[in-house]
């Protein structure tokens, strides 16, 4: 940076350097002031002014300006009285610090402006500005200030904090600080003054945080984000704006700029606000998301989260979207997929709340909804899976909350441990008498077993299920049992028995608005009659279930249906038509890992039906990484079984035809 920027300035072009403070925009300036170049360009006639040690008015400016460049004019009264000696030769002028003067609400801030403007058009003088605030003049050439890079930061710190060792816990705490030069520095010169060893300074980090900065007042890295606060534009904003900040920094992203009038209803001038933290260089957009620099977030972070007002708003938001119902039957299923783009602040807002706020039974819901919503749209481990389990018995969410937990155990492919969690969602529903709640755990108990081949315990499972749907006169649940129980007997061949089961099904959902089981029985009844040898009838039942799931778009259900019928071409040696509904099956997954890894599976099972088993190894390797990640246990053993028997294949002798032509191979 600092040779472009010494180009830029023998060029004689307009420069501000803008950024937060303490990412170094001052010692970048003062690098090119005394670089080699830049001296021997403008020899003594380089000049450095504090623009925050003067009263931030014009006169005191055009004072400033006159004394150092050492025109002799006492008390000018505007640029013109200063224009013979300016023009009289070439000159560098750092203007450091120059929020302080160019602020838009600040003391004759339009006059100031006009100033600095009217000096960085000067032919013959190339003009530095370092600022927080992006208002600068149009001419300037704006260079925006980063932090630091991982090794620049790695060696700031050892500059000071000599030690021959670097671990990665040092590098985790710089990364922590998002490469601040300033708060690197600060930290370094801590650890160094007190003599902490890495393991002490990593101790220290995790009990005081940014805290470990104040220990050197005169340079603390809240000094340099106070200045900010006190500028006028910040103070224009109203009392709002701090608790703004407060919000902004509890969340690990920051706030989604598409949600600041959901989550702030009563902050009219909510754009505005966020637009001038931006300006000031207190925030930053990042993805859509306005976010800030670890220090400062650090500094913002609320002390008591309870107690700050704006953000129980955005908390009661955050709480009631998620409440949102996630039913692939219902047209705006994919409305909650908001949540793949919010998580990591969702499960942030939890961890605290549900740690803070343990005895709210509306924060463990919210927890239970979160994980609903992971389970359909971002399927991933959550650091509130510990927490859940470590509730009492008797809280009223647990329960619930294991059995979301189980859903996304189960849409990562660890039916083992949503296996553990249901059995023990389902005693404690069992205890407290909720027949309908015994009753859902244990179809999706009885459909776990199926997935894990203990057919004959599924059985029992999905039967009970039923008895007690229809004692409730639920005929939804009661059909979404004989659903299970008719996967159940597909999967041990009993095909007249899941047949008879399936159309069972259909006849008690007929007439009712539910479509979304319906769609799941004829794709059923497909790989049944696929199973008798049918093609004909299985060709059709696919083809209702297709219509179905695509006039809904439910991708969890179109992407079965092309998996199958991607097979059933298979079975036909008619590779093309195979090929095209596996590439359908891909355009579904929605970046689901799971089914991204059984579409790399089934790619593979195309390529081996060809006799492409290279291609076929190299694919299933690829599946087995992602089933490996997962924890997928069943998929990792079923491809890893793939990848032994196409070696197999790979590996047996080419033996040459003496009867066939010249050159002719068989195996």
């Amino acid at each position: 940076m600092v040779g472009k920027i010494v180009d830029l300035v023998r060029n004689l072009t307009p420069i501000a350097l803008i950024g937060s403070g303490g990412v170094g925009k001052t010692s970048i300036a003062l690098t090119v002031l005394h670089h080699n170049h830049i001296k021997k360009r403008f020899g003594a006639n380089r000049r450095f002014i504090r623009c925050d040690q003067f009263t931030a008015s014009c006169a005191h400016l055009l004072s400033r300006l006159s004394k150092v460049i050492g025109a002799g004019v006492e008390n000018p009264g505007d640029l013109a009285s200063l224009r013979p000696f300016l023009s009289s030769r070439e000159i560098f002028i750092v203007l450091d610090n120059a929020e302080s003067i160019l602020d838009p609400q600040g003391t004759d801030a339009q006059e100031i402006y006009a100033v600095v403007e009217e000096l960085s058009r000067f032919d013959n003088i190339c003009l530095c500005i370092t600022s927080r605030i992006s208002v600068i003049p149009s001419d300037c050439k704006t260079i925006d200030v980063p932090t630091l890079s991982i090794d620049a930061a790695r060696d700031a710190f050892y500059r000071i904090y000599e030690d021959a060792e670097r671990p990665d816990s040092v590098d985790n705490i710089l990364d922590q600080l998002d490469f601040h030069p300033l708060a690197v520095t600060l930290l370094a010169v801590v650890a160094h003054q007190n003599k902490w060893d890495t393991d002490k300074l990593t101790r220290e980090w995790e009990r005081q945080r940014t805290g470990i900065l104040q220990m050197i007042h005169d340079g603390s890295n809240a000094a340099t984000i106070e200045l900010s606060l006190a500028s006028p534009t910040f103070q224009e904003l109203g009392p709002n704006a701090r608790a703004f900040l407060e919000v902004i920094a509890f969340f690990p992203q920051g706030i989604n700029e598409n949600n600041l009038s959901w989550l702030f209803p009563t902050i009219l001038n909510r754009a505005n606000i966020s637009d001038k933290f931006c300006v000031l260089s207190l925030a930053y957009r990042s993805n859509s998301f306005i976010t800030m620099l670890a220090p400062l977030r650090d500094h913002f972070h609320p002390k008591d989260p309870k107690s700050s007002q704006l953000l129980s708003i955005a908390k009661e938001r955050y709480f009631t979207r998620m409440s949102a119902v996630t039913n692939p039957n219902m047209p705006d299923f994919g409305e909650s997929r908001w949540i793949a783009s919010e998580d990591v602040n969702v499960e942030h807002l939890l961890d605290v709340f549900t740690t803070i706020d343990g005895n709210s039974v509306r924060v463990w819901d919210a927890c239970a909804d979160f994980i609903r919503h992971l389970a359909y749209h971002k399927q991933r481990s959550t650091i509130l899976g510990p927490r859940i389990e470590g509730l009492p018995d008797r809280h009223p969410a647990k329960p619930k909350c294991l059995f979301q937990f189980s859903r996304l155990s189960h849409s990562v492919g660890n039916l083992a441990e949503r296996k553990r969690l249901l059995t023990v969602a389902l005693t404690l529903w069992r205890k407290r008498g909720n027949d309908r709640a015994v009753a859902r755990a244990l179809s999706h108990l009885s459909d776990t077993n199926r997935l894990l081949d203990l057919h004959e315990e599924g059985m029992q499972l999905a039967e009970e299920a039923s008895e007690i749907f229809k004692r409730l006169g639920d005929m939804s649940g009661q059909a979404q049992c004989l659903v299970d129980l008719a996967r159940l007997l597909y999967a041990v061949n009993r095909l007249d028995a899941a047949e008879e089961t399936a159309f069972h099904a259909i006849d008690l959902l007929s007439g009712r608005s539910e479509q979304h089981p319906v769609c799941e029985l004829h794709g059923l009844l497909a790989k049944i009659y696929r199973s008798k040898g049918d093609r004909e009838k299985a060709s059709d039942h696919f083809e209702v279930a297709r219509a179905l799931a695509s006039s809904f778009n439910w991708h969890q259900q179109l992407f079965p249906i092309h998996c199958d019928l991607a097979r059933l071409f298979f079975d036909e040696g008619r590779f093309d038509d195979a090929q095209a509904h596996v590439e359908r099956a891909k355009s579904h997954t929605l970046n689901h890992t799971l089914r991204v890894g059984h579409t790399m599976e089934l790619q593979a099972e195309l390529w081996y039906e060809q006799h492409r088993f290279g291609e076929a190894r190299s694919e299933a390797l690829r599946a087995i990484d992602v089933f490996e990640k997962l924890g997928a246990t069943k998929s990792l053993n079923r491809c890893s079984e793939f990848v032994q028997r196409v070696e197999e294949e790979m590996n047996k002798p080419v033996i040459l035809d003496e009867s066939a032509g010249d050159g002719e191979l068989f195996v």
